[in-house]
């Protein structure tokens, strides 16, 4: 009897349907077919020992299992329901009629139990697309999947309670998630406050001018001067995720086996903050089966890069791409897969090796030279697509000792939001820019035009600073998102004077 059941490969961060047909004929063995991997043809061990463990009988026949499309490589333990519940089937232990009507997907301990599994959200996606009446899936992963409307989600402990529920001896209890509920109900739980954060207000209008224009940030500062607390707070200032965006950036948690039994949406903007060993694969997403990587767990959120020149030159140099086009192509020689970055880069550095070059009172103790070399570590291009350089000093005591708490996040965000608003309305016709930071050089001209008198202050500032040429249009946008937060229509000398002083790194004097 040939059986049909169904389950789903990720490709990217979106899923494709697999077709699990199970035989059986006269004689002993086990044959899976289809380009599986070493876990998938593993699958068998596990299922015998389920079956066992579940009071079914191993069937004393010949069964061959075919997964199809036969050219998708099929990988990891996902498919051990799939597989265990088409013997099932196709040896009469469990009804066959419905099993069409459902993905099937989950891992077996060898107690018959379900563990979780990845990538369950876009394969209940998939399951809606095709049609399906439901999904069954591990427990664990039940409100994860239920984020998809309609569609019938079913979360399993174990093999024995899928099989009666198809045989109509249980019912499995669906899980149903208010997917705009949940949404609106975490929708603004941040765990950091700016309230939190005693002085440093130079620091903090630096952050909140790079969240109103989504601007890329690095802050250069002594130890303990409060750089990675500033950069911790950054997505409780960011404009809150829309539902779509939420969707998108579960979609990816998703796939990379992140979400937890309790989470469903994940309704605030991811902050990953990578160690500086991290390697180019783990930054960027690849690997010999490719996975997302930071840059793709950053996506609609923040990307903090503690301690910037320590990381490896060519990690720090795949950078450039994603930051300009906000996807990481990943290509192999049967498939190209793409996975979306789009992040705001907040990066963080001590001035020089010792970490104390024009700190007020402790001394640079680094040798002529070695503030230059340092720098260095960081190539042109990759600063080039970094807005805003602040200097951070630290905080004197007599500021930490005062008991008043200082602006809230919420207070922020709020200017921030009405800030954004204005470049909504602005780039409503250019598809892709949602921010001034990804104007482009012809809508840098057509929304930041100078008057005589900014035109001087530029000449001025570029000779007079020894900025580089890069640094003149990087200047026009943040002028313009300062202008943006005032609710000016025009770029005034005062928003481009202030924008001048965020180029710390550009000037030939730093690092003498």
């Amino acid at each position: 009897m040939l059986v049909k059941t169904y389950g789903s490969a990720i490709i990217g961060v979106s899923a494709v349907t697999v077709t699990v047909e199970v035989t059986v004929s006269p004689g002993t063995g086990f044959s899976i077919v289809g380009l599986p991997d070493s876990a998938v043809k593993e699958s068998g061990h596990r299922i015998s020992s389920a079956f066992f463990e579940s009071n079914f009988k191993v069937p004393n026949q010949y069964v061959v299992v075919n997964m199809a499309p036969a050219d998708l490589r099929k990988e990891g333990s996902a498919y051990d329901l799939t597989i265990a519940i088409g013997i099932l089937g196709a040896v009469g232990m469990v009804n066959a009629d419905s099993l069409d009507r459902y993905v099937i997907m989950g891992e077996l301990g060898l107690d018959g139990s379900l563990r979780p599994i990845k990538g369950v959200l876009p394969i209940a996606i998939e399951a809606r697309r095709r049609g399906c009446k439901g999904i069954i899936v591990p427990s664990a992963n039940a409100r994860e999947a239920a984020i998809v409307n309609n569609l019938e989600v079913y979360g399993a402990e174990d093999l024995k309670q899928v099989a009666d529920f198809f045989n109509g001896i249980v019912d499995i209890p669906q899980t149903v998630v208010d997917t705009r509920a949940e949404f609106a109900n975490t929708l603004s739980h941040y765990e950091y406050d700016f309230a939190d954060v005693k002085g440093q207000e130079t620091v903090k209008r630096c952050l909140e001018i790079a969240a109103a224009g989504g601007h890329n940030a690095i802050m250069i500062g002594p130890p303990g001067s409060g750089k990675s607390m500033l950069a911790k707070r950054m997505p409780g200032i960011l404009p809150p995720l829309t539902l779509g965006e939420s969707l998108e950036t579960t979609q990816i948690h998703s796939v990379a086996g992140l979400m937890r039994k309790e989470d469903s949406l994940i309704a605030v903007r991811p902050f990953r903050a990578p160690h500086h060993t991290i390697s180019d694969v783990a930054l960027v997403g690849g690997g010999a089966n490719p996975k997302p990587g930071e840059i793709s767990l950053a996506h609609n959120g923040v990307l903090f890069l503690d301690e910037l020149p320590e990381f490896k030159r060519t990690v720090l140099e795949v950078l450039r791409q994603p930051m300009e086009e906000r996807r990481v192509t990943i290509s192999r020689a049967k498939m190209t897969i793409d996975y979306p970055a789009s992040f705001m880069l907040i990066a963080a550095m001590n001035p020089c090796p010792c970490g104390y070059y024009n700190h007020p009172t402790v001394e640079c103790t680094c040798p002529a030279g070695a503030v230059k070399r340092y720098l260095n570590k960081v190539s042109g291009p990759l600063m080039d697509r970094i807005d805003l350089h602040i200097e951070v000093t630290p905080v004197p005591v007599s500021q930490l000792n005062k008991e008043d708490r200082a602006e809230s996040s919420a207070a922020i965000r709020e200017r921030v939001l009405a800030a954004r608003t204005i470049q909504t309305e602005r780039f409503r016709s250019n598809p892709g820019v949602h921010c001034n930071a990804q104007m482009t050089s012809k809508l840098t001209r057509e929304h930041c035009r100078l008057t005589d008198e900014c035109r001087s202050i530029m000449e001025m500032a570029m000779n007079r600073l020894g900025l580089s040429a890069r640094a003149y249009d990087r200047i026009l946008r943040v002028s313009r998102t300062i202008a943006d937060l005032e609710g000016s229509p025009d770029i005034k000398p005062y928003h481009l004077q202030e924008a001048i002083t965020y180029r710390s790194l550009d000037r030939d004097s730093w690092g003498q």
